[in-house]
């Protein structure tokens, strides 16, 4: 068998070899389907194709590329640093082979949103339809990740809806719109008998904080008035049975409101609390052909659905 085909895969690539001369469409196809899955046994499922077919043509594309795409060492397959760079760079290619081939034919690859709670608040419905209206070639897929990047960093979605500022390396973020912070509080508590609250007013009680996804910390208080105890929490869930159980009180952005509605916790606005900043985010490198067309869409429905003051 010449060292081109599938079945040579002993190497990391070979001094010499122009790096992706022997790339076919299918072996990016498997790629994308292992990245998705997570697993080999699902991506052959997708594709209908065996196992050991997938695996061939991964590792066949490691070695035409010199690099390790997807990391084996565990069950779950995680894709390498140089795999996540490189899923935006294979999804582009496949969309326009694609399109080119059988424009209107077969279905474009999913943008994948992440969001860690609350996804675009009272927008998101809006999206969601009129992106099917326009673009219903092209499916938005809308996915929950409790990460402080909603998946993003990991190369799990395509862009992220995220809350308050973002440092993770490599990202590119642009602000949607602002939104106010309300506080939560236990529905049979003395707190929710107030229509607004301040700071002040929770410094007594345990704070509940999302220390996985959230962005409440204890710098929202000045240093003098900061509460003496906290209760840490790793999703939106656990931080809503918490408050309800009267463990504690809490602090989010206007949407968990609406988004996340629950019978045991009352939402009071907090009136002296700088607002969020909700943000759509990317990696910083090339990305999926409709990115561009999501962010337009975002801002679009931002000003049209807002009401004026």
């Amino acid at each position: 068998m010449s060292p081109g085909q599938d079945d040579d895969h002993r190497g990391g690539g070979r001094p010499g070899r122009d790096p992706g001369r022997g790339v076919e469409i299918r072996h990016l196809r498997a790629f994308l389907a292992v990245a998705d899955e997570g697993n080999i046994t699902h991506a052959a499922a997708r594709l209908r194709l065996t196992q050991p077919a997938v695996s061939r043509t991964l590792a066949a594309l490691e070695q035409q590329l010199g690099i390790r795409l997807v990391d084996r060492s565990t069950h779950h397959l995680a894709l390498t640093p140089e795999g996540i760079a490189f899923r935006d760079k294979a999804a582009v290619a496949v969309a326009a082979f694609d399109e080119a081939l059988a424009p209107g034919g077969p279905d474009r690859w999913p943008l994948r949103l992440g969001h860690a709670w609350s996804a675009f608040g009272p927008y998101t419905t809006p999206l969601l339809r009129r992106w099917q209206e326009r673009y219903p070639q092209t499916p938005l897929e809308l996915l929950r990740i409790d990460d402080r990047t909603a998946g993003l960093t990991r190369g799990e979605v395509d862009a992220a809806l995220l809350r308050g500022p973002v440092e993770a390396p490599g990202l590119v973020t642009e602000v949607l719109f602002d939104e106010g912070r309300m506080a939560a509080v236990a529905a049979d508590g003395p707190l929710a008998a107030r229509a607004t609250l301040r700071l002040t007013d929770l410094a007594d009680d345990t704070v509940v904080l999302n220390t996985v996804s959230g962005t409440t910390t204890m710098d929202l208080w000045p240093p003098h008035a900061r509460p003496a105890a906290t209760l840490t929490v790793a999703n939106t869930d656990d931080w809503l049975a918490a408050i309800a159980a009267g463990r504690g009180v809490g602090i989010s952005a206007a949407s968990t409101a609406g988004m996340h509605p629950h019978p045991g916790v009352a939402y009071r606005p907090l009136v002296d609390a700088p607002p969020v900043p909700v943000l759509l985010a990317r990696r910083d490198a090339p990305g999926h052909p409709a990115l561009p067309a999501l962010a337009a869409l975002a801002h679009e429905i931002v000003r049209r659905d807002t009401p004026d003051d």
